[in-house]
């Protein structure tokens, strides 16, 4: 083998040694922190949800008996929408904060039942540590969805729109939308507590109690 070959060799042999180590550190703080940041591990922000978990599937009941409460908490996307005003506004915007996450299309009957009983519980419920946030995804009239808010009588829901339907393909993406609506309860760390896909009379007695849960850990 000629002598330039076999001093070559060695430089090479190192040089993929020490990218082997530099990958391997990328990936083990990624899987500490996240990517994108030194973020805490989801599981371990989320993780702490494991006895209030416990206490809310049994006040899944009645008119909210089709909540799922899952065994395991995850920390969700920091989903993007719009408010009023067309500023950009993140699901993060809401950590300290209880939150039931609700989305919702003009073109969806059970949504216009469901929309004043939102309402209700936000005007119940709503406060520094809760809020309930409606997001529109209607992706062709954006004047459409605040005129439907006026004709059912919403007063109290603060108006958030997506018409790119991100929001709603980022959610099925990870199996938590299937259609309209779709509501998740959320702490306030960005963690799931709850999902349902469909209406549930939000106003009643056994969603104020699913929402006190929730909020008061």
């Amino acid at each position: 083998m000629p002598e330039q070959m076999t001093k070559t060799l060695p430089r090479r042999r190192v040089t993929l040694l020490a990218v082997a180590i530099v990958a391997g550190l990328a990936a083990g703080l990624a899987g500490i922190y996240g990517i994108g940041g030194f973020k805490p591990n989801a599981s371990t922000t989320c993780s702490a949800n494991a006895a209030l978990l416990q206490k809310l599937k049994p006040l899944a009941r009645g008119e909210v008996a089709a909540v799922a409460v899952p065994d395991r908490s995850q920390l969700l996307p920091d989903l993007g929408f719009r408010d009023a005003e067309g500023k950009q506004k993140h699901l993060a915007d809401w950590r300290g904060r209880t939150v039931l996450l609700n989305l919702w299309a003009t073109w969806c009957v059970p949504c216009r039942k469901e929309m004043p009983a939102l309402d209700a519980l936000q005007q119940k419920a709503g406060g520094p540590d809760f809020q309930v946030v409606t997001v529109n995804i209607d992706t062709r009239d954006t004047d459409k969805p605040k005129a439907w808010l006026k004709e059912v009588g919403v007063s109290h829901l603060d108006y958030f729109a997506d018409s790119s339907g991100k929001v709603f393909q980022e959610l099925k993406a990870i199996g938590r939308a299937f259609g309209m609506p779709t509501t998740l309860l959320i702490d306030a760390n960005g963690c799931e507590l709850g999902t349902i896909a469909g209406p549930a009379e939000w106003a009643s007695d056994d969603a104020i109690k699913l929402i006190e849960a929730a909020r008061k850990p």
